[in-house]
């Protein structure tokens, strides 16, 4: 798993490519978003694009960065799952709880 971080304005976007599976793609969203957190960023966009696989760590890590920001102020938005990860995170009821985005620039918008 890789993960870059990068900010247009007062928005985060976390850049994730490879597997966000249990082991290191979990641990290592966990600990980017702990640090965004700390920092006291509030808008967050977690960039699902490169992501391979997901599975139910990656799942619940995504769901803990959610309730994370929330607990904070801020928000957690999803752009741009490819379809085997948007599969899963339909199947498993996730995506009525997280707003998704096919385009980066609605996404910071979104935040108003």
């Amino acid at each position: 798993m890789k993960v870059d971080v990068r900010h247009v304005d007062d928005v985060i976007i976390v850049d994730l490519e490879g597997r966000l599976v249990m082991g290191v793609g979990d641990e290592l969203l966990r600990d980017v978003m702990n640090a965004i957190v700390a920092e006291g960023w509030t808008k967050i966009v977690l960039n699902l694009r490169q992501v391979t696989i997901m599975d139910s760590s990656g799942i619940g890590e995504v769901v803990s960065s959610w309730k994370l920001a929330q607990r904070f102020g801020g928000a957690v938005k999803l752009l741009r799952p490819a379809p085997s990860v948007k599969r899963t995170l339909k199947l498993t009821q996730i995506l009525p709880l997280l707003e998704v985005f096919e385009d980066e620039d609605e996404a910071i918008a979104s935040f108003g």
